[in-house]
């Protein structure tokens, strides 16, 4: 094929460097795939363009927008795939290997999308937590809220995976409200564009809302400021090089790294050969070490085993490698496909050597020559009989098909061996029972970002050690760099910044656009059922008549229902209890009359009751006690066109004033 002429996209235009190019070889057969440079990008008027255009654009819609938004990309992706595999395979990478990279990155937009819609407000203002009260009569009040950083996120992406690695930033970052500039590493970077295109092409992206660059950023960190955020993938050395720019430096600009991480998996002392968890054990080591041909920020590089089991293990790890077919993942049969480059070949035969001198080669040659032209390298299993004694298996990764396997030789021992990587993305831990995978958690998970517990029980539908989700955090202590990336909403924190405002009751209800305690009441006598979506307003609300609970009603309920526990029947029993005076409501019973009270029966705007909230019972009710509801409007998210979620504060109080109970009710409104 003719090479690729890369392209970067500007302000909204794309734009090929003429000088300065450098070539892209595919990594199966050598031959030359790209021309890659960023000579005469304008990377500062990229930085404006995100901030003026895009950043704006961007804030000025709803989280339930962008969530559309991730949706239409990710569809994209999923439509146009074939396109993102056929480039893929000059990267080394099988038909598995794209799978997680091109689906694995739509589906992370795909969950980006669903989360945006399901569990953020259709508005600009996202609160983090209730109303704090800062004075004895409730008229000073603090409030915490998420706002969009005005600035633009960068993006530096690694090469093992150019789509799911840019995606797995983007979808956060956009639902965020914050424009990306792109980055992608330049040996795989023509799969990145190519899926770049295809995001554009949908036309959902506002202007500004994504750029490109491929090839090098030149000056682009001089003009970034405290409303930046730089996310970074890739080596430990070149991490830190960034972070001591002095720009990120003098303005703290955010800095999220994942980065090097001597990730372990743990053979729990319950596995004999004879259980299913060593079986699985030794399928998931294998199968580590040669998806991506190893190339994995959360590969399997150290391999724990009971000390008296190593041997065992040892010859079923070979066993399985044997089977491994390494080769152009174009062919059928290939199981492993090449390393990306010819210069990560060298790089990874160079740390074999520095691993061999404190461990064996039990499988595998790094040095063999490969059948063919392009960067193919068999899997490598090394032996260290001795982990305790050296320092280069706890600190040198091999990025690539490499796994050390090392006894240990009592579960404080493998916690303390797990440990001795200084912080990692992730470690494994198989086996069936439950105190020791406690044990293992209490000392090692502080090492660690993610922890996965394999046993037989979730072995069907465990995504295994290697597999970063969009619903939990991916990153890691010390080592692996210390940042965070995705874990559900917590990924779009990182583009915002959280703010605690104080005031009044009245103006925080009004900035958040959430009704609490203290706040105005809108008690006009119009019942708030009786409004459509749109009219009504935050605050609105319905004080009822008192009703008298009698101890038939209170009997009457207990025989309906069946529910004739013995604080609702026995006198005797229940005044013996140090929660009731003695005979009490239930509680289903105070919100059934509680409904009966404030709901207004004929056909009108409200559509459904679909759920109650945080519900807590106060104070029993006792027969003769009578109770009054106050129901408030508390919150708005509009759902489509037609309906939207509204959320009812509902204060069930005594005929004292005193509260019995409160909820959140939430229904859904029409128009």
């Amino acid at each position: 094929m003719k090479p690729l002429k890369l392209m970067s996209y500007v302000a909204g235009d794309w734009f090929g460097a003429a000088t300065g190019l450098e070539t892209i070889a595919s990594a199966v057969t050598g031959e030359p795939v790209a021309e890659i440079g960023s000579h005469g990008v304008d990377f500062a008027g990229m930085v404006r363009h995100a901030r003026t255009v895009g950043g704006p654009t961007l804030r000025a819609m709803t989280f339930h927008d962008r969530a559309k938004m991730l949706k239409t990309l990710a569809e994209a992706v999923m439509a146009r795939k074939e396109e993102l595999y056929a480039l893929s395979a000059h990267t080394g990478a099988t038909r598995g290997d794209g799978w997680i990279d091109i689906e694995g990155g739509a589906g992370t937009l795909f969950s980006y999308a669903s989360k945006g819609k399901r569990e953020l407000p259709n508005d600009i203002v996202l609160l983090d937590g209730p109303a704090e009260p800062l004075s004895k009569r409730g008229s000073f009040v603090g409030q915490h809220v998420y706002s969009s950083l005005q600035g633009v996120a960068i993006h530096i992406n690694a090469f093992n995976f150019p789509v799911w690695g840019m995606l797995e930033k983007l979808g956060p970052t956009l639902l965020a409200g914050v424009p990306a500039i792109v980055k992608p590493a330049s040996s795989t970077a023509y799969v990145t564009e190519a899926c770049v295109r295809i995001l554009l092409d949908t036309g959902v992206l506002p202007d500004g809302a994504l750029q490109l660059v491929t090839g090098s950023v030149g000056d682009l960190l001089d003009h970034l400021t405290c409303q930046d955020v730089v996310s970074f993938t890739g080596s430990a050395a070149t991490a830190q090089k960034l972070q001591a720019h002095p720009v990120i430096a003098r303005d703290s600009v955010r800095f999220i790294a994942e980065r090097d991480s001597l990730n372990a998996t743990v053979l729990g002392p319950d596995c004999t050969p004879d259980t299913p968890e060593f079986e699985l054990f030794v399928k998931e080591v294998v199968r580590e070490m040669t998806v991506k041909a190893g190339q994995k920020c959360t590969a399997i590089r150290r391999t724990f085993v009971p000390a008296e089991l190593i041997d065992t293990v040892e010859a079923a790890i070979v066993a399985k490698l044997a089977d491994i077919v390494v080769g152009d993942p174009a062919q059928e049969g290939v199981t492993m496909g090449a390393l990306v480059s010819e210069r990560q070949l060298l790089d990874v035969r160079a740390t074999v050597a520095a691993l061999a001198a404190d461990a064996r080669i039990v499988f595998g040659d790094p040095n063999a020559p490969p059948a063919r032209s392009g960067a193919f390298m068999s899997p490598i299993l090394l032996r260290c009989d001795t982990p305790w004694e050296t320092a280069t298996v706890h600190d040198r990764e091999a990025f690539g098909p490499v796994s050390t396997l090392m006894p240990y030789r009592d579960l404080a021992d493998a916690i303390h061996l797990c440990n001795r990587g200084q912080g990692s993305l992730v470690m494994s831990l198989f086996t069936h029972d439950p105190a020791i995978a406690a044990t293992m958690v209490s000392g090692a998970a502080a090492f660690h970002g993610r922890v996965l517990i394999a046993d037989r029980d979730c072995a069907r539908e465990s995504t295994g050690h290697g597999s970063p989700l969009p619903g939990l955090v991916h990153g890691g202590p010390g080592r692996a760099g210390g940042g965070e990336e995705m874990g559900g909403i917590r990924g779009v924190h990182h583009y915002m910044q959280r703010t605690a405002l104080q005031g009044s009751p009245r103006m925080l209800a009004a900035i958040g656009r959430r009704w609490f305690e203290g706040a105005p009441l809108v008690d006009d006598g119009e019942h708030p059922f009786r409004l459509g979506f749109d009219t009504l307003e935050i605050g609105k609300s319905l004080t009822t008549d008192a009703r008298t609970i009698t101890l038939d009603d209170i009997e009457h309920f207990a025989r309906f229902t069946g529910d004739t526990f013995y604080a609702h029947m026995d006198e005797e029993a229940a005044a013996a209890n140090p929660f009731f005076p003695g005979r009490v409501a239930h509680g289903y019973l105070i919100l059934s009359f509680a409904a009966g009270l404030f709901v207004d029966p004929a056909p009108g705007p409200v559509l459904a009751n679909y759920g109650l909230d945080d519900l807590r019972f106060l104070k029993p009710v006792s027969p003769g006690d009578a109770i009054t509801v106050r129901l408030t409007a508390k919150s708005k998210s509009r759902r489509n066109a037609e309906y939207g979620e509204v959320r009812w504060d509902a204060l069930v109080t005594n005929q004292d004033g005193e509260p019995v109970a409160t909820y959140d009710l939430l229904t859904m409104n029409a128009n």
